[in-house]
């Protein structure tokens, strides 16, 4: 009979994985590595959710990290914008294209007169010219297949080849508009095409486990995940949840105590922590999930306490004054608002650290 952990158990485990039991001393390329990625469609979350994860990080380690080509933005897991290793993203971007591939269905009768046979040998020729930005690519694809819709064109390029974000100097290193390029040409080496999924769970039970095969799926976007777990379960452990649902996990992982002490943490819009498991009780209440999206699908930035979601924040600036501002799901100790208040005052002084004035307030005060 499979051991049982209890709800705090599987928080603390998680929390072990995710580097917010405590700050660790590791390398920008480490910390993304023991991540298994960081979302990253917007540019600042990365740079916050390295902060609060990794001792002394400044952002300037992530910037040299992207610009020396370690670390990349491109898509992955759910067809979303991912900073990788370099080393992960070419080990494991094939694994990703059976999804990649079903997301071509959102086109609809938009891909109308679409061949990928000749639309995606096309792309690599301009994109083996130089990196381009997508309207560039899009205008340039549309000369040579007049009669295919130019977002369809765009959209097949960006599932379907293995492509990375060309950084720039900008303070949180990613503008609005970015040019792309192929990543056999940034990384100087191809991807891999071993499109096993195999590789890719193992990773994933070690930044995010013990886990269910609907945890995987849901945080991979990857369908019969069930096969591959199948497959690997010789090499590894079997717990149950209180639900009575089926988990599995590296045998050596962590898995600390459920007493472990967590401290106030920080974590920035579209963290992976609060998306990487279909049952996300282990982080956040049922009761609050739907707090977490915005109706735009947005995901608001959460902060922690005793290792759980127990609030939303947001940051203000107007003028020389940064606000952060504590929403709480429900009425907090005031050593909680202690806590949280030192650790708002700090992430203050990383986030902006040209304001003059700085605060942490309640909403409402």
């Amino acid at each position: 009979m499979a051991d049982v952990l209890s709800l705090r158990a599987l928080n603390r485990a998680t929390l072990a994985r995710q580097m917010l039991l405590a700050r660790e001393e590791v390398s920008v390329v480490e910390a993304v590595e023991r991540l298994c990625g960081m979302q990253a469609q917007e540019p600042k979350p990365p740079f916050l959710g390295l902060w609060t994860r990794v001792a002394g990080f400044e952002a300037a380690q992530l910037h040299t990290a992207l610009q020396e080509r370690s670390v990349v933005r491109a898509t992955m897991m759910r067809g979303t914008l991912h900073l990788m290793s370099a080393r992960d993203y070419g080990a494991l971007r094939a694994s990703m294209q059976p999804m990649l591939d079903a997301g071509l269905r959102m086109l609809g009768s938009r891909a109308e007169g679409l061949e990928l046979d000749k639309v995606l040998p096309a792309a690599r020729v301009l994109l083996e010219e130089r990196s381009r930005t997508f309207n560039e690519l899009r205008a340039l694809l549309q000369e040579e297949f007049p009669e295919v819709n130019d977002r369809a064109l765009g959209f097949s390029v960006r599932m379907c080849l293995p492509l990375v974000m060309v950084p720039t100097d900008d303070r949180w290193a990613f503008p609005r508009t970015s040019e792309f390029t192929l990543a056999g040409v940034w990384l100087g080496v191809p991807t891999s095409d071993d499109s096993s999924a195999d590789a890719l769970v193992l990773r994933y039970l070690a930044a995010f486990g013990p886990a269910s095969v609907a945890d995987a799926q849901e945080w991979s976007g990857l369908p019969k995940l069930g096969e591959v777990l199948e497959r690997l379960r010789p090499q590894l452990r079997t717990f149950e949840d209180e639900k009575g649902r089926e988990l599995f996990d590296l045998p050596d992982a962590p898995r600390p105590e459920e007493d472990t002490p967590a401290e106030a943490r920080f974590l920035p819009e579209f963290d992976n922590l609060v998306l990487a498991h279909a049952d996300r009780s282990r982080v956040i209440a049922a009761a609050h999930r739907p707090s977490l999206t915005t109706k735009n699908l947005r995901v608001r930035a959460t902060f922690l306490w005793d290792g759980f979601a127990a609030g939303l924040w947001e940051l203000e600036r107007k003028r020389k004054v940064a606000t952060l501002r504590l929403r709480p799901f429900e009425k907090l100790p005031k050593h909680a608002l202690n806590a949280l208040t030192a650790e708002g005052e700090r992430l203050l002084g990383f986030a902006e650290p040209d304001a003059a004035d700085r605060q942490v307030v309640l909403a409402g005060d």
